[in-house]
């Protein structure tokens, strides 16, 4: 009986230490196969992460509020100095022009110079000339002068007046008369020839076609 007791116990105790082994076997089998699972999912995670993240694009570079204030800026004062320089051309044009104090009269092929007197009605027809040269047709009343219609009418001064040869009046507002003799009646002093050299010649003793300008026709 205490062998078969013996014999018994004996195979107990195998069959308890093949049991331990074999699940100490599987244990070990099941953490290799859940450690290599997790290194295979985390490979796979990374893989995804690195698949869907998208490539980042260069920036490009943002014009600051400074920069785009200071090139407005610019703009504008160059649009502003391009005004002023045109307004300045055209202000010096017209003090040139107001403050020449000569113009010329053409007969024939004959150019005088004359002098502006200075009143609002000289300074008008220097004015006018300012646009372009008027040419008038003239004629001769009472062998000392050469009338003609200006075509509009300019500022008046009149006053008694003597003429005399050379004088350049307006007479009514809108006729200008000019002399190679002497006469006394109200006028509009215009302005007066500097030189009569070959002036009484020049206008003769008919009708004539007269030139006024700012600028001498024969250079």
């Amino acid at each position: 009986m205490k062998k078969i007791f013996v014999l018994l116990a004996a195979l107990l105790m195998l069959s308890f230490s093949g049991c331990n082994a074999a699940d100490s076997s599987s244990s070990e089998e099941s953490s290799t196969l859940i450690s290599e699972s997790s290194v295979e999912l985390s490979d796979s995670s990374e893989a995804e992460e690195e698949e869907s993240e998208p490539e980042s694009l260069p920036e490009e570079p943002e014009e600051s509020s400074e920069e785009a204030e200071s090139s407005s800026s610019a703009a504008s004062n160059d649009g502003s100095s391009g005004a002023e320089a045109e307004s300045n051309s055209e202000e010096t044009e017209e003090n040139t022009v107001m403050e020449q104090n000569v113009f010329y009269v053409t007969v024939g092929g004959s150019t005088f110079t004359a002098s502006f007197a200075d009143n609002t009605g000289a300074n008008a027809l220097r004015e006018l000339l300012a646009n372009g040269p008027i040419t008038i047709d003239m004629s001769d009343y009472g062998s000392f002068e050469k009338v003609g219609s200006l075509g509009q009418s300019l500022p008046t001064s009149n006053s008694q007046t003597t003429t005399q040869a050379g004088d350049i009046v307006l007479y009514q507002g809108n006729q200008i008369v000019i002399f190679y003799g002497s006469n006394s009646w109200s006028y509009t002093r215009l302005g007066r020839i500097q030189s009569l050299s070959g002036w009484e010649e020049a206008l003769g003793s008919g009708n004539v076609s007269v030139t006024f300008s700012l600028t001498n026709p024969q250079g």
